[in-house]
């Protein structure tokens, strides 16, 4: 064969053999392609599949710092006293924000030491703690560790819920490293230690510090500090209230963890591990809300018509209430209903306390808030009987009469109406002075008609009676229907020389981060209402009453009290209104079904509540003097001279009233 023929052959034999080398290579490589493209779309497939779980339904993350404060709160509302100190907490127990820079350092480091002490150093999801999490759950064959950084667990409290999947890992990691790019690292831990639980229904430092241990998160020591961080492992099982011993052993792991930190050095660890943190019970914790539901009530309704509709979910409201003054005129009233209020028919009472700018120191709206949440002293109206007649009287000096004006005492005929004296009786001319001081009927009847109803009606609103009164000749007699907190005020513009100062409960309205939304205004001396030397007449005629007149069970020892009682028709309601230089109390005394009580009236048991009140209340107090002069007391002569023209009077007035024969 030729050369030529060779390499024709070879030709020939490459040419066979080429194609088949082609299509076996171009097969392996279209396979291996289409694998690798079939790969490919399998991860974008299943990729997409696992976003979509993982991540179809994730909750949005607040756009701001502000929001991320607000959200997930229960509706929780703290009623806290004239000085700030906390009565009632209805729902979970938020106090004021608190700042990192008003914060001992061990306090966050307690938190950074066994929670995240890398926290300055990840960007919300610390890979090497979630490795090696995910290393001790495979050994350990089920879910020991979580691997959550701080923000995660801010995530997961504030934003996820609490399953424990992987699914729900994914979105806690993601939403993390979101919420260090919203926030700074420091907002983040202010935030979480503001927002954690730390058990018995508080949430956040602040909280958790005045649940255990009565003081402010700015006070804890590192004892205490170590005791606090170790709750958000297990807040409800480690509550040092319910136990306290695995409270203390999860401190000192706290306390070596910062120990081995270098956060805190080997004398202090030893001083808080040998001295742990000891619990403490704050004053108000032992506020009971058998004392102080009727003044939460009251002040939710209040707060709700100054902000002009529902309140925030988590609301601060301060009250002007005096926790002790509170505490006091609650025993004031139970101790005494209890003894005598069942031998006289009398089931229920009521009491309110004012000070001289008409803030509310203390209410009382019943026996027991458990039993009945009806307010008796801001929702009920009663007929206040002669309680009401300063108010007749200081219209009837209005007219141009004075304390020393004289009315025959007398059976009178008014429109039909025929009011009689309680007791029976008559005692012939009598001054208005007189007849306060007796509660003579008559006198006040014949001054009402001589002033006119309306008049008499215009007065008692002016002083601050707020109720809609029948304008009838009754009126003199207290036959309207009154409320006890109005009456109380009435009483404070004599006490103030005539200026009127509306009751006051709420001070201020806060929400959570403390932010300021509603102040009452500041007190100020009220306004004039009536003459202030009209107001001193009727000052020290009231004086004359607690002196020697229907309401002597009121006097106070080393104080200087002027007060008037009520009773209205068959003993249904039962008043003493009364005040000194310091407060004005009202109480009332009486039945819920209107039922009569067992001929109690207000010189009883009201008047035996108000006296036992003020002095508890005015104990520690300098005597302050009221501004009308006390009444000049007549010599033996002069009231046995008032005593015979009265009798000599009254018998003119029968022989009058005979028929002739």
């Amino acid at each position: 064969m030729t050369l030529s023929n060779r390499r024709k052959s070879a030709i020939t034999y490459r040419a066979d053999i080429t194609p088949r080398r082609r299509l076996g290579l171009g097969w392996v490589f279209k396979a291996v392609l289409s694998l690798v493209v079939l790969g490919l779309v399998a991860g974008l497939v299943g990729g997409a599949f696992v976003w979509r779980w993982a991540f179809h339904d994730l909750p949005e993350l607040p756009s701001s710092a502000v929001a991320l404060w607000e959200v997930r709160r229960e509706s929780s509302v703290t009623l806290t006293g004239m000085g700030g100190e906390r009565l009632v907490v209805r729902g979970p127990r938020y106090e004021r924000p608190v700042l990192l820079a008003e914060l001992p350092a061990h306090v966050p480091q307690a938190f950074l030491a066994i929670e995240d002490r890398r926290f300055y150093d990840h960007d919300g999801v610390d890979r090497r703690g979630l490795a090696r999490a995910v290393m001790v759950n495979i050994r350990a064959g089920s879910t020991v560790q979580g691997g959550s950084t701080l923000t995660m667990q801010l995530v997961k409290n504030l934003i996820l819920s609490p399953e424990r999947t992987v699914r729900r890992k994914l979105q806690e990691i993601r939403i993390a490293l979101a919420l260090e790019n919203l926030l700074s690292k420091d907002e983040i831990l202010e935030l979480y230690l503001n927002r954690v639980y730390l058990g018995e229904r508080a949430y956040g430092i602040e909280a958790a510090a005045q649940t255990y241990f009565a003081k402010s998160a700015t006070e804890l020591t590192v004892a205490e500090a170590a005791i606090l961080a170790a709750l958000p492992k297990a807040p409800s099982r480690l509550a040092p209230t319910d136990n306290l011993d695995a409270a203390r052993a999860r401190a000192e792991d706290v306390l070596q963890a910062m120990l081995d930190a270098e956060y805190i050095d080997p004398l202090t660890y030893l001083s808080a591990v040998t001295m742990p943190a000891e619990l403490m019970q704050a004053d108000g914790a032992s506020y009971d809300s058998a004392v102080f539901g009727h003044v939460f009530d009251a002040a939710v309704a209040e707060a709700e018509a100054a902000l002009g509709g529902p309140l925030p979910p988590v609301v601060t409201i301060q009250v002007a209430i005096d926790p002790q003054l509170q505490i006091a005129a609650h025993n004031a009233v139970t101790s005494i209903m209890d003894a005598e209020g069942p031998g006289r028919d009398a089931g229920e009472a009521a009491l309110t306390a004012l000070d001289m700018t008409g803030r509310v120191r203390a209410m009382v709206g019943g026996r027991n808030y458990r039993d009945s949440q009806f307010n008796r002293a801001t929702q009920a109206e009663r007929q206040p009987g002669s309680a009401f007649k300063p108010v007749v009287f200081a219209a009837g000096f209005e007219a141009g009469m004075d304390p020393a004006t004289t009315f025959r005492d007398r059976p009178i005929d008014i429109e039909g109406w025929t009011p009689e004296n309680y007791g029976g009786g008559f005692r012939g001319m009598v001054t208005i002075a007189d007849a306060l001081k007796r509660s003579i009927n008559t006198i006040a009847a014949l001054a009402g008609a001589e002033v006119g109803p309306p008049a008499v009606a215009e007065m008692a609103e002016r002083l601050g009676i707020t109720s809609e009164l029948a304008v009838v000749p009754a009126l003199s007699l207290g036959a309207g229907e009154t409320r006890l907190i109005d009456m109380t005020a009435v009483y404070g513009a004599f006490a103030n020389d005539g200026r009127r100062t509306d009751p006051v409960l709420v001070t201020e309205i806060r929400d959570a981060r403390g932010d300021l939304l509603w102040a009452a205004p500041e007190p100020a001396p009220g306004h004039q209402v009536i003459d202030q030397a009209q107001a001193r007449w009727m000052s020290t005629m009231l004086q004359s009453v607690v002196i020697d007149g229907t309401g002597t069970r009121a006097r106070l020892r080393g104080h200087t009290a002027a007060g008037k009682t009520g009773t209205s028709q068959n003993s249904r309601d039962a008043w003493f209104v009364g005040y000194t230089g310091h407060l004005t109390a009202g109480v009332w005394v009486g039945n819920d079904d209107d039922t009569p009580t067992d001929s109690v009236t207000g010189g009883q048991l009201p008047a035996q509540i108000w006296q036992r009140f003020m002095t508890q209340a005015h104990d520690g107090l300098a005597p302050r003097p009221l501004a009308a002069p006390a009444p000049r007391r007549r010599s033996a002569r002069e009231e046995s001279l008032a005593a015979f023209y009265s009798d000599l009077s009254a018998r003119f007035d029968a022989i009058l009233e005979e028929p002739s024969r």
